[in-house]
């Protein structure tokens, strides 16, 4: 098991949204980019998050975040779209390893599942994407996982912390996806992008 002690949860989804917070131009939009986690695997975890409560649980997909939500400007999908196909090119398909549980606490009310293999070849690609049109600063260190408890009481974080504890999933990765946040907070996939790059 990992800890993520003096980080936050910057790159998780919130797909539902925020109080007092006003929507996004008619001139922009918030996209984000991630891996998807598999079946069997991402229904597992839907489960789990809906198990502890999480009133996104079913609205967010498993995933590990490469962008988190960025607002961007309705002129430059064009270029954001042939800047992720071109990050795409760059990078070949790599393998994941999901394994154990950590969390942002005290920091930050998160639990996740931890990466525990392929986590060069996310920040990889993550780097990459946060360039040209998508070039944006992280507050904090980039640290890829899949959030399983978020909005939860401290005893269901203890809960889904202990109970995917022993949680192993591999998988191999051939693509990232581009969603696109709709007027009532939910995300839309845009389109995914083959992962083509010579291996490493």
């Amino acid at each position: 098991m990992t800890s993520g002690a003096g980080r936050t949860n910057e790159d998780t989804f919130t797909f539902v949204p925020q109080r007092g917070v006003p929507p996004a131009p008619a001139d922009t939009a918030v996209l984000g980019v991630v891996v998807s986690v598999p079946e069997p695997w991402a229904q597992l975890l839907v489960d789990w998050r809906a198990k502890v409560g999480d009133p996104q649980a079913r609205l967010v997909p498993p995933h590990v975040t490469l962008l988190p939500p960025t607002e961007v400007r309705e002129c430059d999908r064009g270029a954001i779209s042939e800047h992720l196909a071109a990050v795409a090119r760059r990078h070949p398909p790599f393998a994941v390893h999901l394994s154990g549980t950590g969390t942002f606490r005290p920091v930050s009310e998160v639990v996740f599942v931890a990466v525990a293999l392929g986590i060069a070849d996310c920040e990889l690609i993550a780097n990459d994407v946060r360039t040209g049109p998508l070039a944006r600063p992280l507050n904090f260190p980039y640290h890829p996982h899949v959030t399983v408890a978020h909005d939860v009481s401290t005893e269901m974080l203890d809960v889904a912390y202990a109970g995917l504890s022993e949680l192993h999933a591999e998988f191999r990765v051939g693509s990232f996806t581009e969603f696109e946040q709709q007027p009532d907070g939910a995300w839309a996939v845009v389109r995914e992008y083959p992962l083509t790059g010579p291996p490493r």
